[in-house]
């Protein structure tokens, strides 16, 4: 199963493409879409919707895993903000008829670390070594893309036994 993962935000949307057979998972392709700070927000999330609609179009994922939102932020414009971002990928996703699968991030982080509160450089560490690349990604984006990629392969794998994630 090929499956997208990203991370939503404005400024970087982080991706990763895995691809997963039984306990085999190997990546595809992992990146940022980066916007133009200054410009408005509407043509900001037009860039986000154009190159995710590549992205899936290029590598025709099966699923998309994205994170959820925090309930928690001290800053709620930040989660307003994320939230836009995270919109345009669903569109996407809905619009190319993919299944759309969102996981709290206390998740993807246990599911790779075994703790729910493992730090960004923790999960970087994890992530290069669990997919054996030579070099932490970077930005951190793209390991939180990674991230929830691949804990959508174990989910899978764990919630569904026997199917192939």
């Amino acid at each position: 199963m090929r499956i997208l993962g990203v991370d939503p935000g404005l400024n970087i949307t982080g991706y990763g493409i895995l691809d997963s057979e039984g306990d085999a998972v190997s990546i595809i392709e992992a990146g940022v879409i980066r916007t133009v700070t200054k410009a408005p927000m509407a043509e900001r999330l037009r860039q986000i919707a154009s190159e995710a609609e590549s992205i899936i179009r290029q590598f025709k994922p099966e699923a998309v895993a994205v994170e959820e939102l925090y309930s928690h932020y001290g800053h709620p414009k930040t989660a307003i903000i994320m939230g836009h971002a995270r919109g345009v990928i669903f569109l996407k996703a809905a619009e190319a008829d993919l299944s759309l699968y969102p996981y709290a991030s206390t998740r993807i982080k246990k599911s790779l670390t075994g703790n729910g509160r493992a730090s960004k450089r923790q999960m970087q560490l994890m992530i290069t070594s669990t997919l054996g690349l030579r070099e932490i990604p970077d930005p951190p984006d793209v390991a939180d893309a990674l991230a929830v990629a691949l804990c959508h392969c174990r989910a899978m794998m764990h919630d569904y036994p026997g199917m192939t994630a």
